[in-house]
């Protein structure tokens, strides 16, 4: 093994023990959350547990599930368990917590108890960078992301979904109607015992298709005919490939250019963009405190309404057109292509970059 960088023996004690806070450097992000976190004040924000009870088996205070949950905020790790595991073996956590490792289920209770106040702690942020001037420049980004929620796509229902999967039960009923007639012409125990499970099978599906025609008037009456049987709020969402759609959530998030920091968030069950514009232009108008904002959003918020609704609120939005769709081309004698139609798209009087 020479001329090759050694490790040190795992057996080997050390004299001097190392120090915990020699693992972290200085310039570490996690020492940020840690002076951030101690200078809030948790019962002002609506935590719950900030002052211990008298008897029972002593908790964790809310400040070192606050410093786990944005530890898992800045990193991308979402998942309780993960964050869990994280702290058992991530030196940067382990730093933070000082060595204290709570199981998924107490940092889950932490996050659903404490909604309203971590928001009320995000506001701190936000109105901590304003006070450092990280929002100099007017101008954000907004675009908005698909999160899925524990709803089984099976559990949410809509009026093509009812139709397809009355269809289906049709079709069942009808195979086997065709299978029940081939067995009844046939003679034996064995074809006795397949009729009879037949019949049991045909009515199972003449029970489903009748909870099917009681959903289908349920999603009928339904103010947007969806329903979703698991969390009602959640609502069934198209995404980039074909028959990939989820059921969830659509989380519109506004960062700032300069310091990629997100100013504004808002979670909503609408499935596209279009209707989003101002309402976030707004929010993040208000957080950065400016007369002004330019909002910068992809296609997938081009709205002429709302494009136009912006016009004297203090957004600027700077939205690019969709794309047109292809017009057939032909070729020439002499190999040049020309449109086969005319042009028709014009520029519209609001506000858009093309």
């Amino acid at each position: 093994m020479k001329r090759f960088v050694e490790g040190e023996d795992r057996r080997q004690a050390t004299l001097l023990p190392d120090c915990l806070d020699d693992y972290v450097a200085p310039d570490n992000p996690v020492r940020i959350v840690e002076a951030f976190v101690d200078e809030l004040d948790l019962a002002a924000l609506g935590f719950a547990g900030v002052v211990p009870e008298a008897t029972g088996r002593p908790a964790y205070h809310p400040a070192t599930l606050l410093k786990i949950y944005s530890y898992g905020y800045l990193n991308r790790v979402p998942s309780s368990r993960r964050l869990e595991r994280e702290t058992q073996r991530n030196l940067e956590l382990i730093w933070l917590t000082g060595r204290l490792m709570p199981d998924f289920k107490t940092i889950t209770d932490f996050r659903r108890d404490n909604g309203p106040a971590i928001r009320a702690a995000c506001a701190q942020f936000i109105g901590l960078c304003r006070q450092l001037n990280l929002f100099t420049r007017a101008v954000v980004a907004l675009d908005g992301s698909n999160f899925k929620a524990v709803n089984n796509r099976d559990k949410n229902f809509t009026t093509a979904k009812v139709a397809k999967r009355i269809e289906q039960v049709e079709a069942g009923i009808a195979r086997y109607l065709a299978a029940l007639d081939r067995a009844d012409r046939q003679a034996g125990e064995e074809a006795e015992a397949r009729t009879v499970r037949l019949k049991q099978k045909i009515a199972g599906l003449r029970r489903a298709m009748q909870s099917l025609k009681q959903m289908e008037q349920q999603v009928q009456a339904a103010p947007d005919q969806q329903i979703s049987l698991t969390d009602p709020d959640v609502r069934s969402m198209a995404t980039s490939g074909k028959g990939t759609g989820i059921v969830g959530y659509n989380v519109q998030m506004a960062v700032e250019t300069e310091h990629h920091l997100i100013v504004a968030h808002e979670v909503t069950n609408v499935g596209n963009d279009r209707t989003q514009l101002l309402a976030m232009g707004q929010k993040a108008r208000d957080v950065m405190a400016c007369e002004e904002l330019t909002v910068l959003a992809d296609r997938g918020y081009y709205n002429g309404d709302e494009v136009l609704a912006c016009e004297g609120t203090g957004v600027l939005p700077f939205v690019p057109r969709p794309r047109a769709p292809a017009t057939p081309t032909a070729v020439s004698s002499r190999g040049r292509t020309s449109s086969m139609t005319p042009s028709t798209t014009t520029t519209p009087a609001w506000r858009a970059s093309t």
